[in-house]
């Protein structure tokens, strides 16, 4: 089994609770291991027989842009349709962080992480 991760997406859209969220924005950082045997991409060297990152990277784009309350349902939807477009991934792992959250306080990020396998 071979991991392929994709670090640092960096996104900013509008997802939370409060109206402020909605209407300010945010930037979120997106991270994303998927796990799938890739030994036939290892040995034929084409595109076809691996998981494409640039198609990881366009699922977790779309599925940022679409408005959350909670970061756990936009984590879910992503995994959801990963396994959905890409048959190869076995295992999948998101961690969604907000940066500068308005929580009241001095607080870099705060992170959300959802795991799922098939």
């Amino acid at each position: 089994m071979s991991t392929i991760t994709l670090k640092n997406i960096r996104i900013f859209t509008n997802h939370g609770c409060l109206i402020e969220e909605e209407k300010i924005g945010s930037d979120y950082l997106v991270n994303l291991k998927v796990k799938a045997d890739l030994s036939k991409a290892s040995e034929t060297d084409h595109l076809k027989d691996t998981v494409d990152y640039v198609h990881l990277q366009h699922i977790v784009k779309n599925e940022m842009a679409v408005r959350s309350k909670l970061l756990e349902h936009v984590g879910q939807r992503i995994i959801d349709r990963i396994f959905q477009e890409i048959d190869l991934v076995t295992k999948a792992k998101v961690t969604i962080s907000k940066l500068n959250p308005p929580i009241g306080g001095d607080v870099e990020e705060v992170s959300v992480t959802m795991k799922s396998q098939r």
